[in-house]
């Protein structure tokens, strides 16, 4: 089976679907999933994350380990159970209430996602869940915004990689034609009432202001309010962006 690895100088975009349901194969079982640790980050005023391995994008800005790019190399399958109870653990030893899975796609895994999303609405440890998405796969299918919907400790952050088709591309791998998905993905969160808020790529070494003002303006017509409360991130130069920036051959 070939598998789409970093970006290269002149790759052939691809379609995050397929590239989906290949990672898939490699990294979820049943309930469980792909692993690398379980630890407390600062971000969100402290927060339990479980660092999971696999990815439906391939960004060269990404900060993740190269587990991304080989997931058939990092990583131990874990239950959504012994997940939660990890995440439960690093919470109670730091005094925090908040959890996330970062590293990789959280929704990738879907069976496995919903599981750990039913187990911490009924922890007593864990308050809230923090969802950072790309949104590809809620932007290809509502029905599983509609299916998490009904969690109460859920918040959603989604990250848009870019704000014209053609940056797109260039910026995550994926082919243009799948632009659209991120910004559909935004509409059924709005939908089905779902408290989430848009992360997007501002950084003026890769996006232009007439690239943020058509994200704004994207977000904006589906509401003012989220429009102005856009986070607007710049890339870190992490050890796995440089690198995958010399594998690119692309200067910053």
């Amino acid at each position: 089976m070939s598998y789409q690895r970093e970006l290269k100088p002149g790759f052939e975009s691809f379609d995050p679907l397929v590239l989906t349901e290949k990672t898939r194969k490699i990294v979820c079982s049943d309930d469980s999933r792909k692993y690398k640790d379980f630890y407390k980050v600062g971000v969100y005023g402290g927060i339990a994350t479980g660092y999971t391995i696999g990815c439906n994008l391939r960004c060269y800005f990404c900060w993740v380990g190269p587990g991304r790019d080989h997931p058939e190399e990092y990583g131990e399958l874990y239950s959504s159970s012994e997940v939660v109870k990890n995440l439960e653990d690093v919470a109670e030893k730091s005094g925090i209430s908040k959890a996330r899975i970062s590293g990789g796609e959280p929704t990738l895994c879907k069976k496995h996602f919903l599981k750990v999303l039913e187990e911490i609405e009924r922890s007593s440890v864990i308050d809230t869940f923090i969802l950072e998405t790309n949104g590809v796969l809620f932007g290809d299918d509502r029905e599983y915004v509609k299916e998490i919907s009904k969690f109460e400790t859920l918040y959603v952050r989604v990250s848009l990689k870019s704000g014209e088709p053609e940056k797109w591309e260039e910026n995550t791998g994926a082919s243009k034609k799948f632009f659209e998905l991120p910004y559909r993905a935004l509409h059924h969160l709005w939908k089905e009432n779902i408290d989430f808020h848009v992360a997007a790529m501002a950084d003026p070494r890769n996006t232009s202001k007439k690239e943020m003002a058509g994200v704004y303006s994207r977000v904006a017509e589906l509401s003012e309010p989220l429009a102005e409360n856009i986070e607007w991130e710049t890339i870190d130069m992490y050890p796995n962006t440089k690198k995958r920036l010399k594998a690119l051959r692309k200067e910053l």
